[in-house]
């Protein structure tokens, strides 16, 4: 339980100091320039994703999401207790690593963003995007699973650009990103709007897998 927690927590701290550190460098390097800043985020993002879960999967769970950690539950793989510390350690880790990246930049420590997401549209993204992520995984876990860690980081990194939100898909790294006035920020007051997407997304991908792998269980 202890590794797994370790590596859950140090992980989405990794991560969220790679979201953090890329949108911020890609600001200060070209201020005037939004597309190619999003640009830089999402190849970042992405190429750190790739390094983090093939490095941590052979280890631990890798899930650095809960909605990841809750269809892993769905599914038995873990118990309610595991469920309760991944989540523990995704939230911590996540806002520990926006820390680190404010440390890294000479940035105040403590920081609420200004930047509001909101709308229909955007919480449709979040709620789309949070299903196409959990079907990647679940897809390419029962196929390939050695290929789960290109998979995650090519659609997160798409889904920067062909989804509104710019697909946080994740209420850990949202959470975190409430806590940085940078270029990756989201305004505290857009918190709930997203979460409430990203877990209703995620309890109808559990219903309907447990529905589908009913009724192959039965015409089988």
């Amino acid at each position: 339980m202890k590794k797994h927690f370790m590596y859950e927590f140090f992980g989405t701290a990794f991560l969220l100091s790679v979201v953090t550190g890329s949108g911020h460098m890609g600001t200060s390097l070209g201020p005037d320039n939004p597309a190619l800043t999003l640009l830089g985020n999402s190849i970042v993002t992405g190429a750190g994703l790739y390094v983090l879960i093939s490095t941590v999967m052979p280890f631990s769970f890798a899930h650095f999401n809960p909605l990841v950690s809750m269809v892993a539950w769905s599914k038995k793989l873990i118990d309610t207790p595991t469920l309760f510390l991944c989540f523990m350690a995704q939230f911590l880790g996540a806002i520990v690593g926006v820390w680190i990246t404010h440390s890294m930049f000479g940035l105040p420590l403590i920081q609420l963003s200004s930047q509001v997401r909101e709308g229909f549209g955007i919480l449709m993204s979040e709620f789309l995007g949070s299903l196409i992520l959990l079907f990647v995984i679940h897809h390419r876990s029962k196929s390939a699973q050695q290929e789960v860690p290109l998979a995650v980081a090519l659609i997160v990194t798409a889904g920067y650009w062909f989804t509104s939100s710019t697909f946080l898909c994740n209420p850990a790294v949202t959470v975190a990103r409430s806590m940085t006035n940078t270029f990756v920020g989201i305004h505290p007051g857009s918190i709930i709007g997203f979460i409430v997407s990203q877990v209703s997304a995620t309890v109808l991908f559990i219903l309907v897998t447990k529905s589908l792998n009913k009724k192959n269980m039965i015409g089988s």
